[in-house]
């Protein structure tokens, strides 16, 4: 057995822990005046004031997959583990100490004793075993915590402290997932109701609870009072400094940064490219972390016509100026997809040679494949032009400048690329529909399984894949407890993902906030989803 066994750090030493996480976060050169600055101790009180660009229309953490609705609901759940960001390690949350059978099909639980829901019901084992169980029956919404889920045979009860996870085949990837927003434990009630009725309305054990939901307008938290089941990775104890967090939905960038710049927010999230300096010269501080999982890029449903035809596949990625893209678009810290995995994530490895812009090489392809250019420069082939629908989802603001770009480069080597703009609350359901030719995507994860979840033909299978032997390997990976020999697969998968033309990576997703210059203490968790436990506000 592999026993892993945590304790509740000094607060002196978790602070210093959670102040390097922010500094760490920070961009080189990229952090305002203010950003640097001894701001002394920390104030209790006051409201955070943060703008976010979309709502994916529910507030079940269990539900939902945009980074804009995950910002607020991180802080209503706890989750059973923490990830430290700079290591990547599995630390105690919820769970004070754990151990996991030599061949990852079982993992038992100790949890920290006498920790409640703020409706004061015990978050003890059998609240865990009854969130467990009712993972796998969530609808469409519930993507990916039944992916980390994978396998699961039942949770058993020892003790009110203790049970153990069973799995039918190794899980390696479990333990990762229960550090997950998406695993965060909710009470016994939340999780008795339906899916519909959970997305206006959860109660967790987090150190802020849900106190008003409008959609498409608020998401309003207030501090829990008596908090005591911070992470160790936590920069204090006790109860969250700030009183409430009221995040606002601001789909339009520039109303965004001219409420930050006013003092009307504290905060922002999706700062566009052309809003770094200004933000950075008026003393803003720019926090960035790079997302890991999948990055942002096109996969396809290879039902479609057209789609389905590799060398179509391999010309469109071919035909992506990747580097282009990030420098017209996005902020200095963002990187071009160099892998099916970002950079930052467990497991990765640089696959760029695969993803060379290449507009000859795209040409020729399309030629060899009977896709010869037509009169108004659009290939044709039996009569048919070379038309491809991209899905794409109002969730970020970066996505239609990038997308549109992605147009004319497509259009370049004779490919007619339509954008069809979808808003955030259709991601969970567009996908599994298969009404999409390509769709624009991204999944923010940190641990290489996020590539069986996405890309099996045997799981989910959105982009209807066929049965080939990238599915042996993502099985394979997800049951081997060796790093090294779990890397080396992992690493096989990202190339034959890209030889294949399964998906056509892009760009890296990197988190950067405008926070202004009286807000301290947001930091980034190890999946790049703000933590704002330890945030508070210069007293005005």
């Amino acid at each position: 057995m592999t026993t892993m066994t945590g304790f509740r750090r000094a607060a002196v030493t978790a602070a210093a822990t959670a102040a390097t996480l922010l500094l760490a976060a920070c961009g080189s050169g990229s952090a305002g005046p203010a950003a640097g600055a001894d701001a002394g101790p920390p104030v209790a009180g006051g409201t955070l004031r943060f703008a976010v660009g979309s709502d994916q229309g529910c507030v079940d953490p269990q539900q939902v997959g945009s980074n804009d609705t995950i910002y607020s609901l991180r802080q209503v759940v706890d989750s059973l583990t923490d990830q430290d960001p700079g290591t990547g390690e599995i630390k105690p949350w919820l769970a004070t100490s754990w151990t996991v059978s030599p061949d990852a099909t079982s993992y038992t639980f100790t949890l920290e004793p006498g920790v409640t829901f703020s409706d004061g019901t015990p978050l003890d084992a059998n609240a865990v075993k009854a969130n467990l169980d009712r993972v796998p029956q969530l609808g469409a919404r519930g993507t990916l915590p039944k992916g980390y889920l994978a396998g699961y045979e039942g949770t058993t009860v020892q003790g009110p402290t203790e049970f153990t996870v069973a799995f039918s085949a190794p899980n390696v990837q479990f333990l990762q997932g229960t550090s997950t927003h998406s695993l965060g434990i909710l009470s016994p009630a939340t999780v008795a109701k339906s899916d519909d009725e959970r997305c206006a309305g959860v109660i967790g054990s987090g150190p802020f609870t849900l106190q008003s939901y409008t959609k498409n307008e608020s998401i309003v938290l207030a501090k829990r009072r008596g908090y005591t089941s911070g992470s160790s990775l936590f920069g204090h104890t006790g109860d969250a400094y700030l009183d409430t967090l009221e995040f606002r939905i601001v789909p339009e960038s520039g109303v965004r940064v001219g409420s930050l710049q006013s003092g009307e927010v504290d905060a922002i999230g999706n700062i566009a490219q052309q809003d770094e300096a200004p933000l950075s010269g008026a003393g803003v501080q720019l926090i960035s972390r790079a997302n890991p999982g999948v990055p942002f890029g096109v996969s396809f449903n290879l039902t479609k016509p057209i789609v389905s035809d590799p060398a179509v596949r391999s010309a469109f990625s071919a035909a992506i100026n990747r580097p282009e893209i990030v420098s017209a678009v996005y902020t200095s810290e963002t990187k071009p997809a160099t892998s099916t995995l970002a950079s930052s994530t467990p497991g990765y490895t640089d696959e760029s040679a695969l993803l060379t812009f290449d507009a000859a090489k795209a040409g020729s392809t399309l030629d060899a494949a009977g896709w010869v250019p037509g009169p108004d420069g659009i290939r044709v082939k039996d009569g048919q032009k070379l038309t491809i629908e991209l899905t794409w989802f109002a969730n970020a603001a970066s996505n239609r400048p990038t997308v549109e770009l992605m147009q004319q480069q497509l259009r370049a080597v004779g490919i007619d690329l339509q954008l069809r703009e979808r808003p955030a609350t259709d991601f969970t359901t567009v996908l599994p529909s298969g009404d999409f030719a390509a769709a624009w995507v991204n999944v923010t994860r940190a641990d290489p399984d996020i590539l069986r979840s996405s890309y099996s033909s045997t799981g989910s299978n959105y982009y209807r894949l066929p049965a080939s032997p990238i599915d042996a390997l993502l099985a394979e990976q997800a049951a081997e407890p060796d790093k090294a020999k779990r890397d080396a697969t992992v690493a096989q998968v990202q190339q034959q993902l890209l030889q294949n033309g399964f998906t056509v990576p892009v760009v890296e997703l990197t988190t950067t906030l405008g926070v202004g210059p009286d807000t301290h203490g947001i930091a980034f968790d190890a999946s790049s989803r703000v933590q704002l436990y330890d945030a508070w506000k210069s007293a005005s």
